[in-house]
């Protein structure tokens, strides 16, 4: 597995992996906040972070992450490599390599929360809605 650079035409392949990763990690989200999202994220996110990706030896994404300004912005795995360390070495590698020291987490997003916590992260912080203003309270969590 290698941590690569993401390239444009990888985009469609990120937003399906983004989809599946969010329907099977964040039950509380509504079917239109997922919907209102989408579009949003292959169209502005994307250009707003430093995406790496994770490949398998036969090119494959496995999943993806986007680093801003020493934060995590969004790491997401492909259901079928999900517990494969795909995630710890996304992370590992934002860390070491694109200087982040923070995440925000859905706080119902128990794994998400568990994961980050045991790679070394703690909750700073807490925010009672989302960066869209949505009712899905954010915890800050820093190294």
């Amino acid at each position: 597995m290698n941590i690569e650079i993401v390239e444009k035409d990888d985009r469609q392949r990120l937003i399906e992996i983004w989809e599946a990763s969010v329907r099977a990690t964040h039950d509380f989200l509504a079917e239109e906040d997922l919907q209102e999202l989408k579009p949003l994220i292959l169209e502005q996110y994307f250009d707003a972070v430093d995406l790496r990706c994770a490949r398998s030896g036969d090119g494959e994404i496995l999943g993806f992450c986007g680093v801003h300004d020493g934060n995590i912005e969004m790491l997401f795995i492909s259901p079928d490599a999900r517990g494969k360390g795909v995630g710890a070495m996304l992370a590992d590698h934002a860390i070491k390599e694109q200087g982040a020291t923070k995440v925000d987490v859905n706080e119902q997003n128990e794994q998400a929360l568990g994961f980050y916590q045991h790679i070394g992260f703690s909750v700073t912080g807490y925010s009672p809605v989302d960066g869209q203003g949505k009712p899905y309270p954010l915890l800050h969590m820093a190294l």
